[in-house]
């Protein structure tokens, strides 16, 4: 198939607010070694797409400035190694930058089948968000069947996704929110309890939930006045896992809890890890949770879809916290 000299992208020029959202036309990428070139049907929006904006979170060194995360599509091109055989693949794939684009690159590694219950548009949703949840709730957080677990932004994308992995793994699981809406919505799709972090104390509402022993892990994107509040509603052998800082990561801390209830502090960011590293990663979802996709246990639950020339939309909407689940684009040809 013959394939375009010149594609439609999305740039930022420079750093600041949405405003600084562009569209542009610029050449159609090459896939490099190991590495294959998606035509892509939908990409996903992330929070740590608004920070690369600002200027907070810069791609790694050689990557594409174009921002997106994770894409979903099909396989038109080929790098050196991979089989020809996956020219003409549907796929969904994490990508370390370059997904707000007509074309993407992509490790082959780190591409995997749509599920069959999904569209494509769906299925772009996934790569970034369940990698993400994947890795920090079950292997660094070691959530295990009857443990709790409290999930903080639960309407978020990274949240709604936690909150379902989390009840499929048999644990008990509660989710903070900012409205009484949101704290249905994730009680629709899953939580024990949501609580209203506006009206509510969450580490008074966790103690008493939990009888006074706290929850055994924390999935925490907010950090700031957070941490400390974390600290203080984890039980013995607690573990606090801090994915992202919507506030500052910077705090005065008493850590007395965390010797005496022998509480681990751990954390991660997915984006700089090598290839080899997040196709570990890929092998576990493939065989852990893409039988859950595919049997419609769980799912990507799409709060609203821009085109891909409406980016600057999609952030402003990212940034009202108004969304319940993920803000996708679409490419239309």
């Amino acid at each position: 198939m013959a394939l375009p000299q010149t594609m439609t992208q999305v740039r930022f020029n420079g750093y600041g607010s949405p405003d600084v959202i562009e569209i542009e036309t610029a050449p159609v990428p090459q896939p490099g070694s190991g590495q294959v070139l998606i035509e892509v049907a939908a990409a996903g929006i992330n929070r740590p797409d608004c920070l690369q904006r600002a200027g907070g979170y810069p791609p790694p060194p050689g990557a594409t400035e174009i921002p997106g995360l994770e894409v979903s599509g099909t396989i038109v091109a080929i790098g050196e190694g991979v089989p020809a055989s996956r020219i003409g693949e549907k796929t969904c794939a994490l990508v370390i930058s370059g997904g707000y684009a007509e074309y993407a690159v992509a490790d082959a590694a780190l591409c995997l089948p749509v599920p069959k219950p999904l569209s494509l548009l769906e299925a772009g949703g996934l790569p970034e968000t369940y990698y993400t949840v994947y890795d920090n709730v079950f292997t660094r957080g070691r959530l295990k069947k009857g443990e709790t677990i409290l999930i903080h932004g639960g309407s978020s994308g990274i949240g709604s996704t936690a909150i379902q992995l989390a009840k499929q793994a048999g644990a008990i699981v509660y989710a903070t929110a900012g409205s009484a809406e949101k704290c249905e919505f994730c009680r629709s799709i899953g939580a024990d309890e949501a609580i209203d972090y506006r009206a509510q104390d969450f580490t008074a509402e966790i103690k008493r939930l939990t009888g006074g022993k706290g929850v055994d892990v924390i999935l925490d994107m907010v950090g700031g006045p957070y941490i400390q509040r974390n600290i203080n509603a984890l039980a013995l052998e607690g573990r606090l896992v801090q994915i992202a800082f919507l506030q500052t990561s910077k705090v005065e801390l008493d850590l007395m809890n965390v010797m005496l209830r022998r509480l681990t502090v751990t954390g991660s960011t997915l984006r700089a890890r090598s290839v080899a590293l997040k196709a570990k990663i890929a092998e576990k979802l493939l065989k852990e949770v893409w039988p859950l996709l595919e049997a419609e246990t769980v799912r990507p639950i799409i709060h609203k879809t821009f085109l891909l020339e409406e980016a600057r939309t999609a952030h402003e909407l990212m940034e009202s916290s108004a969304h319940l689940g993920k803000i996708m684009l679409e490419v239309r040809r």
